[in-house]
């Protein structure tokens, strides 16, 4: 009898074993997928990362591209006050000549 007990403790030993290493392969190429899906996301947000950066630079081209294009509406809108102005007096210059 104690034959019988070594042999199915030996036969468990070793389905043992087979499953540990049968198994340890499996979670080996597990972890190998999710170190390639990581490398996959860090790549894609580092190139995120790289347009957010790009859309920030447009944002403060765009920003500047406004501030010159208000001051260039002001200074168009002093010329045409500076205009009307002229015109005002060219107008009563013109009145005063025509009433002597």
């Amino acid at each position: 009898m104690s034959t019988k007990i070594q042999t199915v403790i030996k036969a468990g030993a070793v389905a043992v074993t087979l499953l540990l290493v049968t198994g340890c392969a499996g979670l080996q190429s597990q972890i190998d997928a999710l170190d390639a899906r990581v490398d996959d996301l860090a790549q894609a947000q580092s190139a995120s990362a790289a347009s957010s950066a790009t859309v920030g630079d447009l944002r403060r081209q765009a920003a500047a591209a406004q501030a010159t294009a208000d001051e260039a509406l002001a200074a168009a809108a002093l010329g045409i006050a500076c205009c009307d102005a002229t015109n005002e007096k060219i107008d009563r210059m013109f009145e005063r000549s025509q009433s002597k």
